[in-house]
């Protein structure tokens, strides 16, 4: 199995920081950026509903225990608190104020207000505010007053939000945030001179879609998203290490699913198209450890197949090379975070050589 990684270009680790949000947010065009003519200038006001940008706090639409944006948005009875559905259906005490939940009932009208908080949050503009607090407009001719979005960039911040729910196994809203994410970059496309980038965010977008979908058991849709998140990284420049590791994880994950389904054929063609992707990138990069680390994970997942289909002579083969691999592999000081990985790997691969040749002795004593 591959190590779970952020399925998001730019990024190898799920995190708030993660850069797919900060790319998402580069290609998109905010309204200070916009002039129609004249003279321009942006006032950045506060959101009514104590959202904050510069550190992602929501205020009274975020779940306490998932920290993202509510979904399907739920009261404890009697004390009132709100929670996700998924999330407070873990837990018998109320996790705010320790009351028993006696039971739960749906918010409708709290849910829709987050709803309409999604829709159009990123794209509000609001009145300037004077010294008398009152709005308004300031028109001239000579000057337009354009406010500037109250939020980062939707893209991104569906992004951050689906991250959050999906690291508290809130997978429903996980998917939800990034089907809508996914649809407006789709919206974009065809529409935009940028098509490389919108084709690597819907990609990353697609394959954590995937994750999804394979966390709530439904492997059909899980294959069917990374299937989708291959057909647009594979129109990018392979070049890119980022989108090359993506890629090449986006296969190993359609690799295991049709394992687990008992297609070993179907498996071992997926898991070879990684490895022939990770191949072609240490011949361009001979000297990243992480990519070396990569083709002897790729050439284990094709030697357990191998050996699974009774191919035991290559199988064999695919480990020894692993092996060797791993075992030449000098990692930098700065590269010290990749050992406990590379030892990991190395005693699995050495495990089932051990396993053969244990195999090929008892063979022996028993005839």
């Amino acid at each position: 199995m591959t190590t779970p990684v952020c399925p998001f270009v730019k990024a190898a680790r799920p995190d708030d920081t993660c850069p797919a949000k900060k790319a998402i947010a580069a290609g998109s065009e905010t309204a200070a950026t916009r002039k129609d003519s004249g003279e321009t200038a942006t006032v950045s006001p506060k959101c009514p509903f104590g959202y904050d940008s510069s550190n992602f706090k929501l205020g009274p639409l975020s779940c306490m225990i998932c920290h993202a944006l509510l979904f399907d948005s739920t009261k404890c009875i009697p004390c009132s608190h709100l929670f996700c559905q998924v999330c407070i259906s873990r837990f018998k005490d109320c996790p705010l104020c320790g009351a028993d939940i006696e039971k739960l009932e749906a918010d409708t009208n709290l849910q829709s207000m987050v709803d309409r908080f999604i829709e159009g949050h990123a794209r509000i503009q609001r009145p300037h505010v004077d010294a008398n607090g009152e709005g308004e407009q300031v028109l001239n001719e000579d000057k337009k007053v354009i406010y500037e979005d109250v939020s980062l960039d939707r893209g991104a911040f569906l992004v951050q939000q689906a991250m959050r729910a999906f690291r508290a196994q809130n997978f429903k809203s996980a998917k939800s945030r990034l089907t809508m994410c996914a649809e407006d970059i789709r919206g974009q496309l065809g529409k935009s001179d940028n098509s490389s980038e919108l084709c690597s965010q819907l990609g990353a977008v697609l394959g954590m879609l995937g994750d999804c979908c394979r966390a709530m058991g439904d492997s059909t849709d899980a294959i069917n998203y990374f299937e989708e998140s291959v057909e647009f990284l594979t129109k990018l420049p392979t070049d890119d290490l980022e989108i090359t590791h993506t890629l090449s994880v986006s296969f190993n994950k359609i690799g295991d699913l049709k394992y687990y389904d008992g297609d070993l054929q179907a498996a071992r063609t997926y898991y070879l198209r990684s490895l022939g992707v990770r191949r072609e990138v240490i011949k361009n990069h001979p000297g990243v450890a992480s990519q070396i680390l990569d083709v002897a994970v790729s050439l284990a997942k094709v030697a357990d197949v191998d050996r699974t289909l009774g191919k035991e002579d290559e199988a064999v083969d695919g480990f020894q090379e692993a092996i060797k691999l791993l075992e030449s592999l000098s990692l930098k000081s700065e590269e010290a975070s990749l050992e406990p990985r590379r030892l990991s790997v190395l005693a699995f691969l050495k495990t089932q050589l051990e396993e053969k040749q244990s195999g090929a002795t008892a063979s022996l004593v028993s005839t």
